[in-house]
């Protein structure tokens, strides 16, 4: 598949087959993720890849049984999350280089016909989500990639055209 194919035929899955990623398998999409623009070198992006017992720590400080059945939509998932030096300019930029190392993650996934889904439920920004998966107060939560393999086809969403989006500006 070519770069400009998985761009346009990447989506977002919420059924998956039952068996999790291999760990080689993840650990070739974070080596790609490495690579993600991110200024000064800063390399902010953390993958936290939650095994059974942090699942369940994780849904159990979802304190909401809604919540909790989403995560087991996907058998693999991975909380994203960058680091944070205190600098406001520095902590945006690599916020937005985690978030494209996430997106790499994603688009990674779907050239090797895999599928997954970038979630920001609101339990991995609580304290007590973050601690059920030790995440640090230098780190700011972007979310969960849920990873797996595909069950169905998504159907193919609307997108505005190149000109409500663009400006030329003189």
């Amino acid at each position: 598949m070519d770069l400009e194919q998985a761009i346009r035929t990447r989506r977002t899955h919420k059924a998956y087959a039952p068996e999790p990623l291999a760990r080689k398998t993840l650990d070739e999409l974070f080596e790609l993720a490495r690579w993600a623009p991110n200024h000064k070198l800063t390399n902010p992006w953390r993958f936290r890849v939650l095994g059974p017992a942090a699942l369940a720590r994780l849904k159990q400080a979802a304190d909401d049984p809604i919540a909790a059945a989403k995560l087991d939509r996907a058998p693999t998932l991975v909380l994203v999350s960058a680091t944070q030096s205190g600098d406001p300019l520095m902590d945006e930029e690599d916020v937005l280089a985690a978030a494209t190392a996430a997106y790499v993650v994603l688009l990674a996934a779907h050239g090797r016909g895999l599928a997954g889904y970038w979630r920001t439920p609101g339990v991995v920004r609580t304290p007590a989500g973050r601690a059920a998966l030790g995440v640090p107060d230098d780190e700011r939560v972007l979310g969960l990639l849920h990873l797996g393999h595909p069950r169905q086809e998504p159907r193919v969403p609307e997108r505005a055209p190149v000109t409500e989006i663009a400006t030329y500006l003189e």
